[in-house]
Formats: structure tokens, C-alpha cells, sequence
């Protein structure tokens, strides 16, 4: 069963939310921060990313960082830029961006259930990373960022959701990027039982995206012996049809001898080459290749993706199991500087700005991961190659804090 429990969420004061809230963390360089939060003292980029307030030379790890972040933190409190809600209560949060619409339940998660696989995982995570977050975490006595998660969607769950929604919200506004953010609170001990209720009837949460974030709150939970809040840690919960997932593409160096026509007869043994091609390929194992100015269309042959379970299925296994790996010599795509990778919100015009620069040989669009495959990944207890998916919209950073 998935244990949640209402907690007394640190937000923002709603009509200072648009100038509070902000991207995660790690989906920004800290000069992109620093230009960001440029005249806003109010920006949570101050927290999360704090280094954006200290000499640029400074090592982002170093300890005067995460003592920055504390004081940063401490001064929005203060000043009740952020103020905490007097009574453990559930939440609603729903982004709207172009025609998609989401909504997941904001909630504190366990630990425990985390440790135990109950909250499945389908990524490795960095001890550097890793430590980060936990130094973040024990510096603000607090969890910042959500960790997002998804159940496979129940029609109870719906049904709680549409009647509640159905209310005014707290806080809703535009973001600068367009993504519409608007919350509700519960507090009625009735509606808090029942979601409580529907959710005992769950039997895992996934991780969709917050490996790092989720990893480090189980590590403080274990350091402080479940003291305080720490057994607990800051999520919001969407049913899995409501989800989008963009792909995550792959830029490559080129590589000595592997020019167009040497690289085209290369593929065709693992491709089907289509004559003519879009830049966003149209179906699972469809993939579309950048190459000297030109989109050409990819199909994997048949013999690479009958038969194959979930993750052998995988359309960014399948290329890096017989084309970054044997052609482009990529083993390890963790550490190679041979390949990079390009969340879809950037669009295909980056894979062209890249290629066309000269600063990589080849891009590969690739078809986006569904979230089947990412669960029945998760319940099989496997890994999915690195940055196999990219979730959008970004949830935002001090929508909700959890003070623990």
C-alpha cells in the first residue's frame, strides 16, 4: 500500500507565487540561474541554487553555499514571503502548458516504503549527487523540491480529485515560460480520509523524475532516525494518464571516417533508411537522424525489437546497444564526451544549431518514451539507460516546501 500523509506545506503568499516559485534545480547551469533571478530578491533560485549569490568562481559544493541557501531560505520566512500552513492538510496542483493539462496530489511520501521498493526507482543516482541534496536538505532543515511520482491512475482517486477541484484555488498563475500553476488545499478531515483511503489501495508509487531528491531524503530520514518530519519526504502524485513525456535526444561527436555516406551504409544494418523524413519521428522505434543538413528517416529492423521485453524494447537501448555502442564506440554514455543529450522541450532546432555549429557530427530524434514502459521497467526491478525521458511540465520549486 502507498502510505502518504498530509503535511503542513511552507508556500508561498499567493499573490507573490509567480515572483517566489521557479525551475528545479538541475534543469538550469548556474549562470542561467544567476541571469534568471537577475533583480528579483524574491526568486527561490536564491535557495536552491545559491550559489548564484556568491563569487562565480566559488565551488558550488562548498560549504558557504549551502550556508547561503540557509540564510536565503531563513529571510523569505522572515520576512513572510513563504509562510507555513497551521495544520497538516493535502494538496492539489495543477499545471496547464499549451493543450496538456496535469494534476497530481501533493503529499509527504515515506521513507521507508522508499527503502523498502515500495516507491519504485528505474535510474541509478551519483553519490555526488546524492550528497548535495542531503547537505541542501540538513542546511534548510527542510525539502524544497518535490519529488515527482506517479500511480497507475484509479477511478476513485478521479473522482476525489474533480469534486475538490471544483473549489476556488489558493494560488494560480502564469509562469514566465507560459505553464499555468494553480493549487488547492484540503483540509476537511473527510476529504483527507478519503484520499488516505484510495491510496491504501495503490500498491507502489513510481519515480518519474527525482531520483537525487528522493535518495538524499532517505538518507537524512536514516542519519536522524525518523526524527521530526524526516521519515517523510515532499511529493506530488499524478495518476500515470495524465502524464506527457518529451524525448531525450542524442547529439554525437564525429567520429574519424563516419561522414554521411560511410555513416548511412553503417545504419543499414541496423535500419530500415526511409527515404525522406520529419524531424520528429511518428511512432516507437521510428527514429530520425540529423546528418549533413539532412533529416533522414530510421526504423529499426525487426530482428532488434520483436520479442523484446520493456526495457530490451526501448528505443534509447536499442540504440545504444547497436549503434552509440558498437559504431560510435560509446560505451559508457554516463561518462563519454562523445555524447550528449537534449531534453525535447529544447525542440529539434537545437539538434540542427549543433550539428550545423559543427560542435557535434550527428543528432539522433528519438520517439518518446511511454509510461508503461517506465513502470513495467520499475516492477521488473530494472534500469533504464540515462536520460531515457523528460517530463513537462517542470514542477516548481517553493510551490511547496516541507519542513522537516
Amino acid at each position: 500500500m502507498a502510505q502518504i500523509r498530509p503535511f503542513a506545506a511552507l508556500r508561498p503568499r499567493p499573490l507573490l507565487a509567480n515572483k517566489i516559485c521557479e525551475l528545479p534545480y538541475d534543469v538550469m547551469s548556474s549562470a542561467e540561474a544567476r541571469q534568471i533571478a537577475r533583480g528579483n530578491p524574491l526568486s527561490f533560485l536564491h535557495v536552491s541554487k545559491p550559489e548564484i549569490d556568491l563569487p562565480e568562481d566559488m565551488d558550488p559544493y562548498d560549504a558557504r553555499v549551502y550556508a547561503k541557501g540557509r540564510e536565503n531560505f531563513s529571510r523569505l520566512m522572515a520576512e513572510g514571503a513563504l509562510q507555513k500552513d497551521t495544520q497538516p492538510c493535502f494538496y492539489f496542483y495543477r499545471q496547464i502548458m499549451g493543450n496538456h493539462s496535469q494534476t497530481g496530489l501533493v503529499a509527504a511520501a515515506s521513507c521507508q516504503e522508499y527503502l523498502e521498493g515500495l516507491i519504485k526507482k528505474h535510474e541509478l543516482t551519483r553519490p555526488d549527487k546524492e550528497d548535495d541534496r542531503v547537505r541542501h536538505i540538513e542546511a534548510l532543515d527542510a525539502q524544497t523540491g518535490p519529488v515527482f511520482l506517479v500511480y497507475r491512475a484509479t477511478r476513485k482517486m478521479d473522482e476525489i480529485a474533480a469534486a475538490l477541484l471544483a473549489q476556488t484555488p489558493d494560488t494560480d498563475f502564469v509562469a514566465a515560460d507560459g505553464v499555468r500553476h494553480t493549487s488547492w488545499t484540503v483540509r476537511e478531515a473527510g476529504a483527507m480520509e478519503a484520499i488516505g483511503t484510495a491510496f491504501a489501495a495503490i500498491p507502489f508509487l513510481y519515480i518519474a523524475d527525482g531520483h537525487h531528491r528522493s535518495a538524499a531524503a532517505a538518507r537524512v530520514y536514516q542519519r536522524r532516525k525518523g526524527a521530526g518530519e524526516s521519515a517523510y519526504f515532499l511529493s506530488v502524485i499524478f495518476p500515470h494518464n495524465q502524464l506527457q513525456i518529451l524525448p531525450y535526444n542524442r547529439v554525437v561527436k564525429a567520429a574519424p571516417g563516419l561522414g554521411g555516406a560511410p555513416l548511412l551504409k553503417k545504419l543499414e544494418g541496423v535500419f530500415q533508411i526511409l527515404p525522406g523524413a520529419a524531424a520528429l519521428p511518428a511512432a516507437k522505434h521510428d527514429v530520425s537522424l540529423y546528418l549533413e543538413g539532412r533529416w533522414h528517416g530510421l526504423r529499426f529492423r525487426p530482428e532488434f525489437t520483436e520479442g523484446r521485453r520493456a526495457l530490451e524494447g526501448l528505443d534509447v537501448f536499442l540504440l545504444q546497444q547497436h549503434v552509440l555502442g558498437p559504431i560510435f564506440g560509446i560505451d559508457d554514455p554516463r561518462t563519454s564526451k562523445a555524447v550528449n543529450f537534449v531534453g525535447g522541450i529544447r525542440g529539434t532546432g537545437e539538434l540542427e544549431r549543433l550539428v550545423n555549429s559543427k560542435e557535434y557530427g550527428c543528432a539522433f530524434s528519438i520517439y518518446p518514451t511511454r509510461i508503461e514502459d517506465l513502470m513495467e521497467i520499475a516492477d521488473g526491478g530494472g534500469v533504464m539507460p540515462p536520460k531515457s525521458t523528460w517530463f513537462e511540465p517542470k514542477l516548481r520549486d517553493a510551490m511547496f516546501c516541507h519542513l522537516i
